[in-house]
């Protein structure tokens, strides 16, 4: 199949999308799985690299809840939390699936675009990525887990650090204001909490060289997926116990903010997107009110600016309606967005459906500007 049978391709997977879209299905996810119904399969968390400018692994999935199954029960058992399978699962009940319902995996990943060494934990994503230390002659391989992370007031911190110590079966001492806030819910506990079923670090844990920062497991692992720490990072107590098992104190610990990633394989461009944080504040009444992250900007202006910077040095054919439907919908998978194009294809040198798809990053299109220099979304008219 040559380049343009591949374009037409996309074109027509384009159109269905649209059509369907029109009859409220849950596309692009829908276009994206039409051909992963399959059996029950066990999820890998391991995967090795082909080369080092990989940036995709895995492959999307589906999974049958069986009888008196919750679908926490499904995204444990495939290596996913809570925030994973509902982003891609919305309709389906969370407590009482129906006997047989097919549940979507999102079991494919766009690799955060951060040097690949030692641990990244992508907080927006809640997921940790490990990256073995590389042993000539053999691929490089990356793990990864799902995470809980800090609650609003309690947020996680985008910090480089370092493992410097390690404890099986630790004690929990906890500080004075986790103390007080536990007495204010008529729940007080002691200052220090000893190893075993009544402890929330779980059985392992790993300090981080940020003060009171833990990367442990948990006694609550349906809290996997959710914000629910106290900026601490939680682990399912079997995936606590692998990690344990394989790092070193001195692993270097990269806690990043990434709810964008952009990847490519074979010539095509993807674009996957998890809810930005929200982060408490108060008003000017003192109410506490919820807005996005500062540091994530949270509107398509981010997205844009990546892309952009992600095919500078190639050319591309991008659907800028198709990325901006993906980074409002944040299902949590990569979809695919653009196609590389061979430079100076003359049989492409042009424009379809009114400006969809362009060759060269300097037009208007969609409302949004993009230059050279800078880029920038036009504001729609409230009126």
């Amino acid at each position: 199949m040559n380049f343009i049978d591949i374009f037409e391709l996309y074109r027509l997977l384009q159109a269905g999308f649209l059509a369907l879209k029109k009859m409220n299905f849950q596309l692009p996810i829908l276009l994206l799985l039409s051909g992963s119904f399959l059996a029950m399969h066990v999820h890998a968390t391991t995967y090795e690299l082909k080369n080092s400018t990989d940036s995709i692994i895995g492959r999307l999935d589906s999974a049958v809840v069986g009888r008196d199954t919750t679908l926490l029960d499904v995204a444990r058992k495939f290596g996913f939390g809570y925030q994973d399978i509902k982003l891609l699962n919305p309709t389906i009940d969370t407590w009482m699936p129906n006997d047989g319902e097919l549940v979507q995996l999102p079991s494919r990943f766009i690799l955060p675009n951060v040097p690949r060494k030692g641990i990244v934990l992508n907080i927006p994503e809640m997921r940790l990525y490990y990256y073995p230390p590389h042993k000539k002659g053999e691929p490089v391989q990356v793990i990864t887990y799902p995470l809980g992370i800090g609650r609003q007031g309690w947020d996680t911190p985008y910090k480089q650090t370092r493992i410097i110590g390690k404890k099986k079966y630790p004690d929990w001492r906890p500080p004075k204001s986790i103390r007080q806030e536990h007495e204010d819910a008529g729940d007080p506990l002691p200052k220090v909490v000893k190893a075993g079923p009544d402890n929330p670090l779980g059985d392992y844990a790993l300090r981080l060289g940020l003060p009171a920062y833990l990367i442990h497991g948990t006694n609550k692992p349906w809290g996997i997926g959710m914000r629910v720490s106290h900026g601490c990072i939680r682990l399912y107590p079997e995936d606590i116990a692998e990690l344990f098992a394989q790092v070193k104190v001195g692993t270097a610990v990269n806690i990043i903010n990434s709810p964008y990633k952009i990847g490519e394989a074979d010539g095509v461009l993807y674009l996957e997107a998890h809810p930005p944080l929200k982060i408490a504040m108060r008003d000017e009444y003192g109410d506490v009110i919820e807005t996005t992250d500062e540091n994530t900007n949270g509107d398509f202006t981010q997205v844009v600016g990546m892309i952009v910077a992600s095919t500078r040095e190639d050319e591309y054919i991008i659907d800028w309606s198709m990325a901006r439907i993906v980074s409002e919908e944040t299902k949590g998978i990569p979809v695919a967005i653009g196609l590389y194009v061979p430079k100076h294809d003359e049989r492409l040198e042009k424009t379809t459906d009114e400006g969809a798809f362009l060759l060269k990053l300097d037009t208007d299109i969609s409302g949004v500007v993009i230059t050279k220099e800078a880029v920038h979304v036009k504001q729609e008219s409230k009126n």
